[in-house]
């Protein structure tokens, strides 16, 4: 077993790795700030030493975690690395490559637990087959790891290491992946988090524009999907474009071609969070590969293809939200659901409120008709222009039930204020039946054998009228994919 100062190094390496997978969990015993403490104090120690890349690398796995921890064990190890940096990277070597140089971000982190461990046993299997242990160990390599911790605790600010995502950006990318793919992050508000992205757009930098607008980009699938119920999500997204169209609106380019960007959310709203940081825009030039079809980076943030996304973005945006929360025009359904001498088609309507998926593209619509016509048959009623004082009741109460049950098979639910506020006078308007003045019915629980006379006492308490759950005839209709309510089942 490897000792490092009397310590077993597999002890070490394991209570670093811990605090490296649970970076963004807050230790209240303040456990891992003690370990990066007492890391970056025996590296200050002797950041010379050759056994200082233990230390080094040992601080890379904490450095995310020293990054969100405390302002005393973050100062403590930036203080240990800068001098292991100076001491290391001023001794000879004869190498002409070194590991670091090739340690493309928090991916190849994953793997320091288990090479830490090989670099010090002389007697393990060693599997890296670009360097040998030696360029690990060599002095050149512990200043070049130094330097990519340091690069964590001040993103973009270390020269000499390979480009990396800082952790905002890996937390954004995220958080906005698992929005995108309807499984948020716990705490996540969906609506406000999309907007947001608005708002980045509308105040960015001109250098951050490009990416931020790829993002906006992703994201306006989902928000014109109906998903979103809240029209400010609309208004902030579309703020945001139109605030940064007129940037490129004029420009022009030489490019014989522009790059195919990904339909798919989650891909889009990667690369634009990887487009809008300066150290983003470096792990874009040295993987772009990665991201897309592999354009190069002044194509993919090309003012005039920049016009292009954003027209084809706001356009979008503006259809989304005129579908989503304008007023909608239902006279052209009396066609589809009415019959020629002006009765409701009965058997189209039906079919139509079977509870099955596709049903849900003319729910919204469908209810909408159904609340308005129930309107207007009870203007009708009332004012005495029905020939069939009958008909006008029977056709309110199927188009009564029509409003509530494609309520039920609208997904996503109806997410406008016009189709809610058409429907709700609909919904309040039947009569309710009148308070009973009778007494409240009261029932005596049966004695059993060992019961008290306490709990053979009368109840006063109402019988309930619903019915027992799982009841049948009380669920149906209420479950998303069961036959439910239409008016030849009534």
């Amino acid at each position: 077993m490897t000792e490092i100062d009397d310590i077993p190094l597999d002890a070490l390496v394991s209570s670093w790795e811990e605090i490296q997978d649970e970076y963004d969990f807050w230790a209240p015993d303040g456990e891992h700030d003690r370990a990066v403490l007492d890391c970056a104090a025996r590296l200050a120690a002797a950041p010379g030493a050759g056994d200082a890349y233990v230390w080094v690398l040992g601080l890379t796995m904490m450095a995310p975690c020293a990054n969100r921890s405390g302002v005393d064990s973050r100062a403590e190890a930036e203080a240990a690395l800068r001098a292991a940096d100076a001491a290391q990277r001023v001794r000879p070597c004869d190498h002409d490559t070194h590991p670091y140089t090739s340690h493309d971000g928090h991916h190849a982190d994953a793997e320091l637990p288990d090479l830490l461990l090989r670099i010090a046993d002389e007697n393990a299997e060693w599997y890296d087959e670009d360097h040998p242990r030696e360029a690990w160990r060599c002095p050149r390599n512990v200043a070049g790891f130094a330097r990519i911790a340091l690069d964590i605790l001040h993103p973009g600010e270390v020269a000499d290491v390979p480009p990396r995502l800082s952790l905002q950006d890996r937390e954004d990318i995220k958080v906005l992946e698992a929005l995108l793919e309807l499984y948020p992050e716990p705490g996540t508000d969906v609506a406000d988090e999309i907007a947001s992205q608005g708002g980045y757009l509308y105040y960015a930098e001109p250098e951050e524009r490009p990416g931020r607008l790829h993002v906006v980009r992703a994201v306006s699938w989902h928000a014109v999907s109906g998903m979103i119920q809240d029209r400010s999500v609309l208004y902030n997204l579309i703020r945001g474009v139109e605030k940064v169209l007129p940037d490129f609106a004029e420009a022009t380019c030489d490019h014989a071609e522009h790059p195919t960007l990904s339909s798919h959310s989650t891909t889009a709203a990667e690369l634009g969070i990887v487009l809008s940081s300066p150290a983003g825009r470096r792990v874009y030039e040295r993987n772009r590969d990665h991201y897309g079809d592999g354009a190069p980076l002044e194509q993919m943030v090309c003012p005039a293809f920049m016009a292009e996304v954003a027209g084809e973005t706001l356009t979008e945006l503006r259809a989304g939200r005129d579908r989503l929360f304008g007023p909608r025009d239902t006279s052209h359904l009396d066609a589809e659901y009415l019959r020629a001498d002006g009765r409701l088609d009965i058997q189209k309507i039906a079919e139509r409120l079977q509870n099955v998926g596709s049903n849900e593209q003319y729910a919204d619509e469908l209810g909408l008709w159904a609340a308005r016509r129930y309107d207007r048959l009870g203007q009708s009623e009332d004012e005495g222009r029905a020939l069939d004082r009958g008909r006008p009741v029977r056709e309110r109460a199927v188009l009564l039930l029509t409003a509530h049950q494609t309520m039920t098979i609208s997904y996503p639910a109806l997410p406008t204020p016009s189709p809610r506020a058409s429907s709700r006078p609909c919904v309040r308007s039947p009569p309710r039946p009148a308070p009973s003045s009778a007494p409240t019915p009261t029932r005596t629980r049966p004695w059993t054998p060992g019961s008290s006379a306490a709990a053979c006492r009368t109840s006063t308490r109402p019988r309930s009228s619903r019915p027992p759950t799982g009841c049948t005839a009380w669920s149906r209709g209420r479950v998303r994919g069961s036959r439910g309510w239409s008016p030849t089942s009534a």
